[in-house]
């Protein structure tokens, strides 16, 4: 069974800010799908977001394919390890930017990046921007924050209510750009029809819970309109950060588009006909 995906994605200012330092993207035909939230002194952030994900796609893109990764993932499929490969290419890109002009020093960006390829997906993910997965009326978080406070509440330093309340919440143990080589969390699934993949950045997660974020999609009529939905619930909550959402539902795929994946995926590289 064939799935294909429909996507739809949301950025806003927020009530608060004066820019947007998140940043989303997509390729369908590859079947990528990234977010990436911003940091660093003035509009510095914007450009690492924009940095990240232009990276991903790119590398992607690549008129000469892509190419098998240099870097050792174990435990892992093979389209995730490519998946791996590309944020690390997008890391060292923020990275030598931020090392190139002093306005930029010190920048970084948080990503979290899907591949998916048929009923197969994966999971990449870098700082606390999140992947959840809604399946059957019910919504898992696929990624855990690489941020000092859930560092302390996986320790059992810090209740997860102490850590929502806490004022060290900004402070990320990983992101793109603030060291030359990055390690990406990373995770293989299988897709269901009718699954939904929401990607998002901290400024909605953070004012949002996760039982709201199921409730608002479930309740959407579209794709489109639960974006614009989560978007306003943060809002409504403050909209102290930016907030960003990209939205995914795997759906069977109609028999003639099947016909013509099949013809496609003939030059496919290795990874796209990989489990």
């Amino acid at each position: 069974m064939a799935l294909t995906v429909q996507v739809a994605g949301k950025s806003d200012v927020g009530c608060v800010r004066t820019n947007n330092e998140d940043n989303f993207g997509f390729d369908a035909r590859y079947g990528i799908f990234v977010v990436c939230d911003g940091m660093g002194g003035q509009a510095a952030g914007e450009v690492a977001s924009k940095i990240g994900v232009d990276s991903m796609l790119n590398y992607f893109r690549s008129p000469n394919g892509v190419q098998p990764p240099a870097q050792s993932f174990t435990g892992v499929s093979e389209r995730a390890r490519v998946l791996g490969e590309a944020i690390h290419t997008a890391n060292l890109e923020v990275y030598k930017a931020s090392h190139g002009e002093a306005e930029h020093a010190g920048m970084g960006s948080t990503i979290a990046a899907v591949l998916v390829q048929d009923n197969f997906l994966s999971v990449g993910h870098v700082g606390d921007s999140r992947v959840y997965l809604l399946r059957s009326g019910q919504i898992q978080q696929l990624t855990n924050d690489h941020s000092l406070v859930m560092e302390q509440v996986r320790r059992g330093l810090m209740t997860l209510q102490e850590a929502e309340k806490s004022e060290i919440q900004n402070i990320i143990l990983r992101a793109l750009g603030s060291e030359e080589i990055v390690e990406p969390d990373l995770e293989d699934l299988v897709a269901l029809p009718n699954d939904i993949l929401l990607l998002a950045s901290d400024g909605l997660t953070k004012h949002v819970k996760d039982d709201r974020l199921l409730e608002i999609v479930d309740k959407a009529p579209s794709l489109e309109a639960a974006c614009e939905a989560l978007v306003q619930a943060a809002r409504q909550h403050g909209g102290d950060d930016n907030i960003t959402c990209l939205l995914l539902r795997l759906v069977e795929q109609p028999w003639y588009t099947r016909m013509f994946s099949k013809l496609r995926s003939k030059g496919n590289p290795p990874w796209q006909n990989s489990i």
